[in-house]
């Protein structure tokens, strides 16, 4: 019974670990802002150069990032005291996801030796199934109305409206536009999708070989 439920915990570590991994990847794909700088046309919305924007980014991003970094500052974009308490919030999460992806890795990592040494690798098919099934309602739900999907994404990790930015105080909404949230979900969702297909397509490999 209790290698039982240690089994079920490994596992949980492990779609956290995954879960949380597509989170880290997605957080801190610079390349996909530099691509929708050029592809949304976001110098037209600034007086800046792209690498002036570029370095008003990483700014953002290295205060979101790092706990030892405790005032957002960019050269570049005054910040509204709602603004900064939304990044604030926005950062807690941030270095949440960090913790979880850590604290979950080793864990992760006893449960599949566990499972490769008695030759079980097979028994993460079905779950990995379920599991690879959650993403894609979200993202027909995403695609279905995003607007609607953004608005409730909000208000299940924030209980408040501060991140509505006035483009007049907060003027890095202007090129932090809702597109490219979406180009986020979307790495996101493809980057969850694949992490929880491996286990099925190595649990069914394995399989086969037991045959």
């Amino acid at each position: 019974m209790k290698s039982k439920w240690l089994e079920r915990g490994g596992f949980i570590c492990f779609v956290v670990a995954l879960l949380t991994l597509a989170i880290t990847l997605t957080i801190n794909a610079r390349w996909l802002y530099r691509f929708d700088v050029a592809y949304l046309n976001l110098l037209d919305y600034t007086s800046l150069s792209n690498k002036e924007l570029m370095h008003n980014f990483d700014q953002l991003m290295g205060y979101l990032n790092f706990p030892w970094i405790e005032t957002l500052e960019m050269t570049n974009f005054p910040v509204s005291a709602s603004g900064a308490f939304h990044f604030y919030e926005v950062k807690k999460l941030f270095l949440l996801n960090y913790v979880l992806l850590v604290i979950t890795i080793v864990p992760s990592i006893f449960y599949l030796r566990h499972l490769v040494k008695q030759r079980r690798l097979w028994t993460m098919i079905q779950p990995f199934r379920i599991a690879v099934a959650v993403p894609i309602v979200l993202v027909f739900l995403m695609a279905v109305n995003f607007d609607r999907f953004f608005v409730l994404f909000h208000g299940i990790f924030f209980n408040n409206d501060a991140w509505i930015f006035n483009p007049a105080t907060d003027p890095i909404i202007n090129v932090l536009p809702e597109t490219f949230f979406l180009h986020c979900f979307i790495l996101f969702f493809v980057l969850l999708e694949i992490f929880y297909f491996l286990p099925i397509y190595f649990g069914k490999r394995a399989l086969k070989k037991e045959r």
